[in-house]
């Protein structure tokens, strides 16, 4: 899936509308009038949501006699979703990796804090324990 088809992918799942217009082609084809219904909102606002739905590729309209029932398409879903699973790795790995660096820098800072302590002031190099 080319770059450009992703984000109208993306950009249709933002709104919820169009995720519940989605959720209810799950279940199977619907009319227009039929995915208005639950909304309290014009069938024409219905038609331009569909529209940018069209537009992402995620559904499709068929032709039933008079009627242009609306398909659920799940290929650039699928599409979305593996973009997803792939960066969702990259991100848990990059997370993985910051805990492990966080934690060797707490260890460190903790070994240097009980070499400062372990080394009686009179001792240290860095002037810290001599009397000015």
């Amino acid at each position: 899936m080319v770059e450009d088809e992703m984000s109208l992918v993306f950009a249709a799942l933002a709104d919820p509308t169009r995720r519940a217009i989605l959720e209810r082609l799950a279940h199977g084809e619907a009319a227009v009038n039929q995915l208005a219904e639950p909304f309290a909102m014009s069938q024409q606002a219905i038609s331009k949501h569909l529209k940018v739905l069209e537009r992402a590729r995620l559904i499709s309209r068929t032709r039933s006699a008079q009627s242009r029932p609306c398909v659920l398409r799940t290929e650039h879903l699928d599409a979305a979703a593996g973009w997803i699973a792939r960066h969702r790795q990259i991100w848990a790995d990059r997370h993985d990796r910051l805990g492990d660096h966080l934690a060797a820098l707490r260890d460190a800072r903790r070994d240097g804090e009980e070499t400062a302590r372990a080394v009686p002031p009179a001792a240290r190099s860095d002037g810290e324990g001599t009397a000015r």
